[in-house]
């Protein structure tokens, strides 16, 4: 694998709070903030740490189905209105599902690596409690293949879905313990959400979160293996980070402290229409993220902090899997072992993840490159870490595995 062939670096990063059920400010009954407020204030906040913002080259914003939850299309152009200076250079809108962040990522840097732009300013934008919840999970199951499996999908899509991979794997690995590590991993991302007052979890007072975790499923109502508190929220939000050249983030006015370096990339795609090989594997993930980190050319050992695309806790312990940290079925023994909390030999999702902070989908991919960026550079305020290695890693996954990006940086 070739290294990385430009020295590509990420900074100014921000996200907006993680808007929905949770948020005491949040009102079903009550007008709400648009795309246009998340693209704003993300925008803006990350504009507001470089010297110029005429000195941007270009705009890349990632996001899944505003033109069905906010009848809303053509958001490369309603990007400029974040800044002044953005009128008149190249904008555009790119998706790929939970994804989109990760794709807007990767077109950034691709237009960094071709010399045709120093700096892109990338954002990811979402808004989706504009619909009732059974309607939202028929619109995001546009995710999957929806002529081929929306007839035979369960009422809640994408739920039901890594339902299926969680009975799967209890079935492997026993499902006891499966239970009770999904629910440890819902308790470590209230507990990370309750530090990052963004967090759409960050008011969660309950005192037994393992208890509420292992409410058990019902199938009658939602789903057979998964309750509600293992699935991310329905969320509003935005995000945004800068990706430059060193030419770039010195034009910017900003300092080597100021930004961290991208190591290695890796985006794989599956074919939509082909069932998963295997439910108790990411396989795209496990390729997506290999690439990234061979072209890194570190191992496993080397992550100080972890971004993984936690849409349900299932998929978090998964995705530990398809980054090699450990075997098959050994999630279930780390995550029980608290070795994915703060102090854990692998600290993931330090800001609470899609469970505990919320899951806006167009934004996760920025909003974890964003939250790699702050722990590297110490700017995570009460959720910093310690960090004992100084590599990150993110995998931002779209569907069922279908579409990942994977980013590796470097303080």
């Amino acid at each position: 694998m070739k290294p990385m062939p430009k020295s590509l670096y990420l900074a100014a990063g921000a996200y907006t709070v993680s808007l929905g059920t949770g948020r005491p400010e949040f009102n079903p009954r009550k007008p709400r903030p648009g795309l246009e407020h998340y693209i704003q204030e993300a925008g803006q906040a990350s504009l507001a740490q470089i010297s110029d913002p005429n000195l941007i080259d270009e705009g890349v914003i990632g996001n899944f189905m505003a033109a069905r939850f906010n009848k809303q299309g053509h958001l490369g152009s309603l990007m400029t209105i974040a800044h002044p200076a953005l009128e008149g250079k190249p904008m555009i809108r790119v998706e790929g599902a939970c994804a989109s962040g990760g794709l807007a990522l990767a077109t950034g840097i691709k237009s960094v690596l071709s010399g045709l732009a120093e700096s892109v300013l990338v954002m990811g934008v979402e808004v989706q409690n504009t619909v009732k919840a059974i309607y939202g999970a028929d619109i995001l199951a546009g995710a999957g293949w929806y002529a081929g499996e929306r007839k035979q999908g369960g009422t809640y899509f994408f739920p039901e879905k890594f339902s299926q991979r969680a009975g799967a794997f209890g079935a492997k690995f026993g499902e006891e313990k499966t239970r009770g590590a999904m629910a440890a991993w819902y308790a470590t991302a209230v507990e990370n959400a309750r530090l990052n007052p963004l967090a759409q979890e960050h008011h969660n007072a309950v005192k037994d979160l393992m208890a509420q975790g292992l409410t058990p499923p019902d199938g009658r109502s939602f789903c057979e293996h998964l309750n509600l508190f293992h699935c991310s929220k329905v969320s509003d939000g935005g995000a945004a980070i800068i990706v430059c050249s060193k030419e770039g983030y010195k034009r910017l006015g900003l300092k080597r402290d100021d930004v961290v370096k991208i190591v290695g990339y890796g985006h794989a795609a599956a074919n939509l229409t082909v069932p998963p090989p295997d439910l108790t594997e990411l396989t795209t993930s496990r390729k997506a993220s290999g690439l990234a980190r061979k072209m890194a050319g570190i191992s496993k050992d080397d992550y100080g902090v972890i971004e993984v695309h936690d849409c349900f806790s299932i998929t978090g312990m998964l995705s530990l899997e398809a980054l090699e940290l450990v075997a098959p079925g050994e999630s279930v023994e780390l995550v029980i072992a608290g070795e994915n909390k703060r102090n854990g030999r692998f600290p993931t999702n330090t800001g609470g993840g899609l469970v505990g902070y919320g899951h806006p989908t167009g934004a996760t991919g920025v909003r974890m490159a964003v939250d790699l960026w702050k722990q590297l550079t110490g700017r995570a305020g009460d959720y910093q870490i310690p960090l004992k290695k100084e590599h990150g890693i993110m995998i931002s996954m779209g569907g069922n595995d279908k579409t990942v990006v994977s980013l590796v940086v470097r303080k």
